[in-house]
């Protein structure tokens, strides 16, 4: 039987719903509902449980390491054939199925406390101060903006550890890439490059007795608040203060004692490893006494001639630093472990990115930072899987793209910091990420 016409007044057009029912529709996505037959609007997701971990050591491989050459193998090239491929064979590893660099071969039977990262990426190609600036603060540069580094935000997060000991220690590059930005300075790093006697600006003079320097303290006490009182309300004078006071509790045993390197069994610092490993020793050191995020830079001596920016001969000698990586790598995880701490402490190795699978002229590599992998260890993270994969040689990503802002928002994650909270440039809000979405699979 045909139905009776509609009348005019309550038609709709073809194409165009009545507000009465656009309003009732909203609602029903906004509440999650569903029509009968239909599935639901708005499907609510599992939520991913924020991680433990308290600490995170990032070991830095300026340059831009080449993933197939380590973390991601693939058939072997030749570079004096111009043959595109790894230049090392694959060995397995405690991951089933994966297999990673031979001359990595001290961690290989331990990435099952790991998860390789295969499928990172950006779109910074050649510019390594760019690329760098991504992989520290999570976001492309800006001209009006100053984003903070991600050592900044866990120190700003999670805290100062205690009065004497600093959030945030930097063994590397001091620049503005791995700084605070607009959290400001008592968000930055403390910087230092002799890992036996700590930061310079810190170390006491031997001459001075403790009497002397106790004298000292009290007189620059009572000048500071002589200062502040005739500059009340003057925010700058009060920071400079601040940051003043801080230093002389930096000063302390509780903090300087971290340096105390010779302190340890000889058969453990020789298990380390030359210089780099030393500093992984001093990261171990600086996690026990709280400090939140280490960096250590892998790069600091270019012991192959290039460092990680394997271009020409530094492509010849990558072994070298692949072994250091690996000897120091592997100890630090096995230290941490027999220390109850590896659980509470990330390890992140990173780097700006990655390189193609052919060799130029000299037998290098260039630049690639479609493709790249990282490495997680620790942190209290379902290890001993390998996220995303990449083609034949390395090239491109075939499964689960990892962007960097994900990759921001993992750590975070796994550190108790939510990603999707925001911090404040003064008044204005900024999200912590720029839209990164953690990992989930590595969250029990």
């Amino acid at each position: 039987m045909k139905k009776p016409a509609m009348p005019e007044t309550g038609r709709k057009h073809a194409g165009v719903t009545s507000r009465r029912d656009f309003l009732a529709t909203g609602a029903l996505g906004a509440l999650g509902a569903s029509l009968p037959g239909q599935p639901a609007l708005c499907a609510e997701k599992t939520p991913i449980p924020r991680g433990k971990a308290e600490h995170v050591i990032m070991l830095w491989l300026g340059g831009g390491a080449s993933q197939i050459d380590t973390w991601d193998p693939k058939r072997r090239g030749d570079p004096k054939k111009k043959v595109a491929g790894s230049a090392y064979n694959s060995i397995p590893t405690a991951i089933d199925g994966a297999g990673v660099c031979e001359h990595l071969h001290r961690s290989a039977p331990l990435l099952d406390r790991a998860v390789l990262l295969r499928s990172v990426h950006h779109e910074v190609i050649d510019e390594h101060a760019a690329a760098v600036n991504r992989m520290h603060t999570g976001r492309p540069t800006s001209g009006t903006v100053v984003y903070p580094s991600m050592g900044s935000v866990v120190a700003h997060k999670l805290g100062k550890p205690a009065e004497a000991i600093p959030p945030y220690v930097l063994m590397g590059y001091p620049n503005l890439t791995r700084g605070p930005g607009f959290l400001g300075a008592k968000h930055g790093f403390i910087y230092l490059t002799d890992t036996e006697t700590g930061p310079a600006g810190l170390r006491r003079n031997p001459s001075i007795s403790t009497l002397r320097q106790g004298r000292r303290e009290a007189l620059l006490g009572r000048l500071r608040k002589s200062y502040l009182e005739r500059r009340r309300g003057d925010a700058a004078v009060r920071d400079y203060s601040d940051a003043g006071i801080a230093g002389l509790r930096l000063a302390g045993p509780e903090f300087m004692g971290a340096f105390a390197l010779d302190k340890e069994p000889a058969s453990l610092r020789e298990s380390y490893g030359s210089e780099f490993g030393q500093r992984c020793l001093l990261a171990r050191r600086l996690v026990e006494r709280g400090v939140r995020f280490i960096e250590v830079a892998h790069n600091l001596n270019f012991i192959n001639g290039t460092g990680w920016d394997t271009h020409n001969e530094g492509q010849r000698n990558q072994h070298i630093l692949i072994r250091e990586l690996d000897k120091a790598f592997s100890t630090l995880i096995t230290d941490l472990e027999k220390r109850s701490m590896l659980e509470k402490t990330l390890i992140l190795i990173s780097t700006e990115f990655g390189r193609p699978p052919g060799f130029d002229g000299r037998g290098g590599r260039g630049h690639q930072s479609k493709t790249f992998s990282l490495v997680l260890a620790g942190g209290g993270l379902k290890s001993g899987q390998v996220v995303g994969q990449s083609d034949e040689l390395g090239r491109k990503i075939l499964t689960e793209p990892i962007s960097i802002p994900d990759l921001f928002a993992t750590v975070y994650n796994a550190v108790g910091i939510d990603p999707a909270s925001d911090l404040y440039a003064g008044d204005r809000p900024v999200p912590l990420t720029d839209q990164g979405k953690p990992l989930g699979k590595l969250f029990a």
